[in-house]
């Protein structure tokens, strides 16, 4: 049995803040469960722990096309500019429990030397039963609305701390 693609999405939207000021992986590993929960109508709840393996995990519980989606996300590259996370989430909905890997890959990069693009990327699989109960149940699972709602909303919190940690090293007489 092989994982076949279920869904992808690509959305980007602007942040208006240097390069330079922006930490994406700082942003995630330390976004308030107050902060997450506004990025999109569907968020829950959102927390931080470590793996077995002592890696960072972000953890969130939303609502994805009717299915409350519990995500473990493990890092697997956090850089500065660039986050790519994996989790083998668990979906649930009133025909049963599934199981669903999704790779999430948060990305910056400069478009002047004022601001950049914030780029938010979603890639789900599944194996060959997870596809059977969708087609079974009439259930789609599709990621790009979601996407499209929480991206920009994202890019305006990674924004705000931005501009928040660069007035408070003014403040302190840094940079």
């Amino acid at each position: 049995m092989t994982n076949e693609t279920i869904s992808e999405s690509s959305v980007t939207a602007s942040i208006n803040a240097p390069i330079e000021r922006l930490d994406v992986a700082d942003w995630l590993f330390n976004l308030p469960d107050a902060e997450y929960q506004p990025c999109s109508p569907a968020h829950i709840a959102a927390g931080t722990t470590r793996a077995e393996d002592g890696k960072r995990m972000f953890i969130n519980v939303e609502i994805i096309c009717g299915s409350i989606v519990v995500q473990h996300y493990v890092e697997d590259v956090a850089e500065k500019h660039r986050v790519r996370l994996i989790s083998l989430s668990d979906t649930f909905s009133p025909n049963g429990h599934a199981k669903v890997q999704v790779i999430w890959e948060l990305g910056v990069r400069p478009t002047d030397d004022r601001s950049c693009e914030f780029i938010n990327r979603l890639y789900g699989t599944a194996r060959d039963e997870f596809h059977t109960f969708l087609e079974r149940h009439g259930l789609p699972f599709a990621l790009e609305a979601h996407n499209r709602v929480e991206t920009p909303l994202f890019a305006k919190s990674i924004e705000r701390k931005a501009l928040r940690t660069h007035f408070r090293d003014d403040m302190q007489g840094g940079n």
